[in-house]
C-alpha cells in the first residue's frame, strides 16, 4: 500500500471513529448533550482534528440525517416488496414506518427534529428522493393502468407523510405515560394506525370514481 493510500485510509478510519463515537454519545446522552468538545474528549483527539473531518456540529448531524433517512427508505421498500396489492403497499410501508419510528428514537428525533423536512433538506440527502419514489409509486398505482390520475402524487405523498409523522410525534411525546389512564386502550394508538391508513387508502381509491350528480 502507497503512502498516499496509507493516508486515505488512516482519514476514513479516524473520520469513521469521530462519527461511532458521536453516536455513542447520542444514545447514551441525547442530542440535547451533543457537542464537539464532548466527542473530542471522549475520542481522545483534539478539537481540531475533529473540525479538519468535519466543518461543524451541523456537518456530523447531516450525516447521521443521511444514514436515518437511508434506513427508513429501505426498511419502507423491504416492507412493500412482494404485496400482491398497492393498498397492500401502502398499509405495509405505514406500519414499517411507525415500527422504524420506536425502534430507531435517536435517528427519528434528529431527522424530524424540526417537522417534515424542508426542500433545502431533501437537496443534501439523496435517501429523500428514494423515500419518496418508494412511496409515491405506490400511491399512483392505486390508479388503474391508462387511466388519468385524478390527483397530485406529490400532494398525496406529503400527506401519507404528515399523516404519520403526526401519529408517530404525538405518541413518541406521550412515552412513559401510564397506560392506567386509558383502561381498556392499550393498543389504541396501533388501532389508530390502521384507522387512518384504511382512510387514506380509502380516499385515494374514491378520487377514482365518477361523482354523481
Amino acid at each position: 500500500m502507497g503512502i498516499v493510500d496509507r493516508k486515505q485510509r488512516q482519514k476514513e478510519e479516524v473520520r469513521s471513529s469521530i462519527l461511532d463515537t458521536a453516536w455513542d454519545l447520542v444514545v447514551t446522552e441525547g442530542w440535547q448533550s451533543f457537542s464537539i468538545r464532548k466527542i473530542a474528549d471522549a475520542i481522545e483527539y483534539s478539537v481540531p482534528v475533529i473540525y479538519s473531518h468535519f466543518e461543524n456540529k451541523d456537518a456530523i448531524l447531516l450525516e447521521f440525517n443521511r444514514k436515518g433517512f437511508q434506513l427508513l427508505a429501505e426498511a419502507l421498500a423491504a416492507a412493500k416488496a412482494g404485496k400482491p396489492h398497492p393498498a397492500d403497499e401502502i398499509r405495509a410501508m405505514g406500519r414499517a414506518y411507525w415500527n422504524f419510528a420506536f425502534a430507531n428514537k435517536e435517528y427519528y428525533q434528529l431527522m424530524f427534529g424540526l417537522g417534515i423536512p424542508t426542500c433545502e433538506t431533501v437537496s443534501k440527502i439523496p435517501a429523500m428522493k428514494d423515500l419518496n419514489e418508494v412511496i409515491s409509486s405506490s400511491i399512483i398505482a392505486m390508479v388503474p393502468e391508462g387511466k388519468p390520475l385524478p390527483f397530485d402524487p406529490f400532494l398525496k405523498y406529503q400527506s401519507f407523510w404528515s399523516m404519520l409523522h403526526g401519529l408517530v410525534s404525538i405518541n413518541m411525546s406521550s412515552l412513559g405515560r401510564s397506560t392506567n389512564d386509558h383502561p381498556g386502550h392499550e393498543g389504541l394508538p396501533l388501532q389508530v394506525l390502521e384507522d387512518v391508513l384504511c382512510s387514506f387508502i380509502r380516499g385515494i381509491q374514491s378520487a377514482g370514481q365518477p361523482t354523481e350528480h
